[in-house]
């Protein structure tokens, strides 16, 4: 896969690119946006959404006659007579005690309700991510760091899922707790709710204050943390070659500072998300002194029984309790947010652009690949390919040789549409691939790329991968043309052997030929070997070579290698420098001209000679 940072395709490590990598940062949502698109996953689950409301309404609502009943109790008791009516007291008593257990039960059930509920949410939300990312352009992954990706699909959504599986539960049994305490409150003393008229207010501003400045630090929270993944990502792929240049102290100096960054983006956003919590409390002690002070007065006057009083000022505690947890977890969900930016962006990622609606299916490949003055660029202004033109006739092999940055991986992109040309066309078997629909395309080739890819699974799961319902027969088969069966053979448990962590247990040119062999299987008309034999001996190479053309007979070719004694059998060898084709022709024509070719295969013959 090409880098549109690199100059004509040729290849960089991750690590020397990393810094022209963007780090993935989510789209500006303002909130009533971010509502609505939370909104939609949550009311894929409308059943537990009203189950979650019907549960905290009666958990709320029990829990919340308390006070009413414990100011009945107070009334019962007379001070001046020093009286007690006691079976109303007990009466109370009991009452508030089954009210408080029902109410514990319910809330055990609305706890269990809303974890289901965020468990759904988050594995919606995943697949919805997944989902995605197989459907975006190669140009995605060129530009944005592996590491960061998964820091939102891992850790993005955990935020999101905790601050609904807990903070959404809280809000809900606040907005229930608040209004039934609110219509209490108006029912035993309406004089007093006049205090809340002004500290409510005071609070709702001073939180949406707080609120747009403590947004955009948790965004840049999640941000730093994103890019100190994608580099912790980067040199753990990369640790043999730091260790090989001794560059483990500047690693971890970059780390450190990375580490720095995440950390003090960390502390910023929640030091001032904190804020709001002590200074919230702090306005609602203020209406508690209020409601004291005036509930004092209207009791000397005779205009509030004691009980009812003391009712009132429980009800004003539950009134403002909840508006004080809301302005604590606000922090918690200003990171929700700005994590929840990141999951939307992924998923609304531009995906690879559709086929247009008269695309046809490429059926009955021929393998006839024509290009025709193809001019290609990553970056606008940059040119990569420059009028290109190449005639792969059906069942030809076609070599592409040139020094590195020549633009030789750039044409397997092309030729397998990762990339669309800005210049001239691409022909298979005389049909432009643009009508043609990209599934069709791809499954016409069948490509080995230098960079070996394995999954967790079985031996013959990965060389099985590309054909569903294959036989052993069948992969047996191509394991012996790739020269790997007798490998394969010599393990405990052959075939059926698990290969793990990218099959780190085996060596490179064993994970090679078994990418080979998974190629080799397949029924395609057209074959990409993209330096697909770097990490193999030469007489391997020249057995793939030789066994490869038999199994490939009659299908079209496209061999991208280093080593240029490998291909002098090719029918057709195209000579690259600097995204022009300069040479082409058979080896034997093209040393007969002792041009750039020649000077190319001399410079690694010498080279052979001197080791």
């Amino acid at each position: 896969m090409a880098n549109p940072n690199l100059i004509g395709g040729g290849r960089l490590t991750r690590a020397e690119t990393s810094g022209d990598h963007r780090h993935f940062d989510g789209k500006r949502l303002n909130m009533p946006a971010l509502l609505k698109r939370l909104w939609q996953y949550l009311g894929r689950n409308r059943l537990l959404l009203l189950l979650a409301f019907a549960l905290s309404v009666a958990s709320s609502w029990l829990a919340l006659y308390g006070p009413k009943l414990s100011g009945q109790a107070i009334n019962a008791i007379d001070l001046g007579a020093g009286r007690v009516d006691f079976p109303t007291v007990f009466g109370c008593a009991v009452w508030m005690t089954v009210f408080y257990l029902l109410s514990g039960v319910m809330t055990y059930l609305l706890n269990v309700v809303m974890i289901r509920l965020s468990r759904t949410v988050s594995r919606q939300m995943r697949r919805d991510i997944f989902e995605n990312l197989t459907a975006l352009p190669v140009g995605f992954f060129d530009r944005y760091q592996t590491g960061d990706i998964i820091s939102t699909i891992t850790y993005d959504v955990d935020t999101v899922n905790q601050s609904m599986s807990a903070d959404l539960l809280q809000i809900l049994q606040s907005a229930v707790t608040v209004l039934v305490s609110f219509v209490m409150m108006l029912t035993i003393a309406p004089q007093l709710v006049v205090i809340f008229l002004v500290t409510i207010p005071a609070t709702i501003f001073f939180t949406r204050w707080l609120t747009r400045r403590v947004r955009p630090l948790f965004r840049r929270r999640s941000a730093k943390l994103g890019e100190l993944n994608g580099f912790v990502e980067e040199m753990l792929s990369g640790q043999k070659t730091v260790r090989a240049y001794g560059r483990e102290q500047a690693v971890l100096e970059r780390f450190d500072h990375k580490n720095r960054e995440a950390v003090d983006a960390y502390t910023v956003a929640e030091a001032n998300g904190t804020i709001t919590g002590p200074s919230v409390n702090f306005i609602n002690n203020v209406s508690l002194a209020l409601v004291c002070l005036l509930g004092s007065v209207l009791f000397l006057q005779g205009q509030i029984r004691l009980g009812d009083l003391s009712s009132f000022v429980q009800y004003s505690r539950k009134f403002s309790g909840p508006i004080n947890e809301v302005a604590n977890i606000i922090a918690e969900l200003q990171s929700a947010f700005a994590a929840a930016e990141r999951v939307f962006a992924l998923i609304d990622a531009e995906p690879e652009p559709a086929d247009s609606p008269d695309a046809r299916e490429l059926t009955q490949v021929a393998g006839d690949v024509r290009l025709e003055d193809v001019d290609f660029s990553y970056v606008p202004g940059k040119e990569i390919i420059t009028g290109l033109s190449l005639h792969a006739k059906p069942g030809s092999l076609t070599a592409i040789v040139g020094p590195t940055g020549a633009g030789k991986t750039t044409i397997i992109n092309l030729l397998m549409r990762f990339y669309d040309v800005d210049g001239g066309c691409i022909y298979v078997d005389e049909q432009a691939v643009p009508t043609l629909t990209r599934a069709s395309l791809r499954r016409a080739y069948t490509m080995v790329l230098q960079d070996t890819w394995l999954f967790h699974g079985t031996i013959f799961d990965n060389i099985a991968y590309g054909k569903p319902g294959a036989t052993m027969e069948e992969v047996v088969a191509a394991a012996k043309a790739a020269h790997i069966h007798s490998y394969i053979s010599r393990l405990p448990q052959g075939y059926d052997t698990v290969l793990s962590d990218n099959g780190s247990s085996i060596s490179k040119g064993q994970k090679q030929l078994l990418t080979i062999a998974r190629a080799m299987l397949l029924d395609a008309h057209m074959l990409i070997l993209d330096e697909a034999t770097s990490n193999v001996d030469t007489r391997t190479e020249e057995q793939i070579q030789l066994a490869m053309r038999e199994l490939m007979a009659g299908k079209t070719c496209f061999v991208i290698a280093h080593r240029l004694s490998t291909i002098r059998s090719a029918d057709h060898i195209l000579v690259l420098n600097q995204g022009k084709v300069v040479e082409q022709g058979t080896h034997e024509s093209l040393m007969a001209q002792k041009g750039f070719y020649h000077d190319l295969y001399q410079a690694q013959f010498d080279t052979a000679l001197a080791e």
